[in-house]
């Protein structure tokens, strides 16, 4: 029997009858949960089967496999299943280009968004809240608040009534491109046309404000969002006590905990992990470890977040045996390291100046099927260079099919202390001329090092390659 039949029994005398009824509501319920499954091959499957059975989608059935294909793999094999629906005289609605356009911009393909809009009008679609808010946060993550504050403006003059993720979409976009002022200014705007701000808005603006530096501003809406009706949550007391950490206001930071504990905010461990990790950042492991005790005493389950921290602070004490010790209790409690986990181990087996261990532990993560280990690779690359292996660290750097800002940057400074000033020349320019960003300070060191070293003309010349490079590439 097929997973999505319906079966009902008729009584008829003595005798029971089954009969089965297929329907495509039944149909599209069960590709629903394929889809959610990330099954899509047997969703595929099922449209087949109800189609040889005489069960046709409709457009349902085709939106909700446009949507996973759009989440799951990719805007070109969900676009396609469009053609797939004129063949079976199913017209695109609304819904099936919202998919598609938010698709697009996941994955920051501004021009394709365009595309799909005006695809859609011109199919005499009129497009609704959710096809602008995907334009508008497709304009923000390109770097374009300007245009996305038109698409803003066309959802007010075009009489359609903005949702709160339009409100939170706007606010949220003008704080990372830059715009925390106007984000503000908005927020203040929506109050006063007696719009009710919900706690992620809060949350949303109260980060933004953190990541400007303007503690005292995100304070403040946190102390409003009390007053408001509304109750704080983790996120809310997690975000403010961040910013109090990198602003190294540590006992303001230590005071937002203290409420957080105080009112239940503590159960998962997020904000433990958060303290823990600024204080082992500043140097103060024994805190870090006593607050960590304190977190299994007061019945805080452990996850890997947890277990990473933990390991981390051990990793910066330089006592790894307790940090491998984790492992097996990581195992036991039914957890599985991930990529932070072995990264985290490897960076700290290079501080330790076991070079070689790095380099095992490396091949041991690749061995388990962990491709993204980029991070992982710089620090052994930056370890090796510690080492005064800079020789292999080249080899292995030319092996490395992934390398990002950091590999290069990383590279140029210890080919620097190394005093291989021209090889980090030309590592810089050929950095440079392929469009990759790296840290200004590895470029002055070079041309510092070029100077200090007699080769002022080299020096000379390399600061006029490196600003037409970024002429080329601006």
């Amino acid at each position: 029997m097929n997973t999505w039949t319906f079966c009902r029994y008729d009584v008829v005398g003595a005798n029971e009858r089954m009969v089965c009824i297929f329907s495509t509501k039944l149909l599209n319920i069960c590709i629903a949960s394929f889809c959610k499954a990330k099954q899509l091959g047997k969703a595929e499957a099922i449209i087949v089967d109800g189609i040889r059975l005489g069960v046709l989608p409709d457009v349902v059935t085709y939106n909700t496999l446009i949507a996973a294909y759009c989440r799951f793999i990719g805007i070109d094999t969900a676009y396609s299943v469009v053609h797939r629906m004129k063949e079976a005289g199913i017209n695109p609605d609304v819904v099936t280009y919202n998919s598609l356009i938010a698709g697009a911009s996941k994955h920051c393909l501004l021009s394709r968004c365009l595309d799909l809009f005006e695809e859609m009008l011109q199919k005499g679609l009129r497009p609704d809240v959710w096809s602008y808010n995907s334009l508008m946060h497709c304009f923000f993550k390109s770097g374009q608040p300007d245009e996305a504050n038109r698409v803003f403006r066309d959802i007010i003059l075009s009489n359609i009534d903005p949702s709160t993720t339009t409100f939170n979409i706007m606010i949220n976009g003008l704080c990372k491109n830059g715009y925390t002022e106007n984000a503000l200014m908005l927020f203040r705007n929506l109050q006063r046309h007696r719009f009710t701000p919900q706690i992620d808005t809060y949350n949303i603006l109260i980060n933004g404000l953190c990541k400007a530096g303007r503690l005292g501003a995100a304070r403040r809406l946190l102390k409003e969002l009390g007053q408001s009706g509304h109750i704080p949550n983790a996120i809310t007391y997690t975000t403010v006590m961040k910013c109090c950490f990198r602003s190294r206001r540590f006992k303001q930071g230590l005071e937002i905990f203290t409420e957080m504990k105080e009112k239940g905010y503590t159960f998962d461990g997020f904000a433990y992990c958060t303290i823990i990790g600024a204080l082992v950042k500043m140097g103060r492991t024994e805190e870090a470890n006593e607050l960590m005790e304190n977190m299994v005493t007061d019945g805080i389950e452990l996850d890997m977040v947890s277990y990473n921290t933990l390991i981390n602070m051990y990793c910066k004490k330089g006592n790894l045996e307790a940090a491998y010790n984790l492992l097996d209790e990581i195992e036991k409690g039914g957890f599985e390291c991930d990529e932070y986990t072995h990264t985290i181990l490897i960076d700290g087996l290079c501080k330790a100046s076991n070079i070689e261990g790095a380099e095992r532990h490396l091949r041991y993560m690749t061995m388990m099927g962990f491709d993204s280990n980029l991070v992982a690779f710089n620090c052994w690359l930056d370890g090796l260079c510690k080492a005064g292996e800079v020789d292999y660290a080249m080899k292995v750097f030319k092996s490395m099919e992934l390398k990002d800002s950091f590999t290069y940057s990383s590279l140029v400074h210890n080919l620097c202390k190394a005093r291989r000033f021209h090889s980090a020349a030309k590592l810089l320019l050929s950095c440079l001329r392929s469009g990759v960003k790296i840290l200004r300070s590895a470029q002055k060191a070079v041309i510092l090092g070029l100077n200090s070293s007699g080769y002022s003309r080299e020096a000379s010349r390399l600061r006029s390659k490196i600003r037409l490079a970024k002429l080329l590439h601006f």
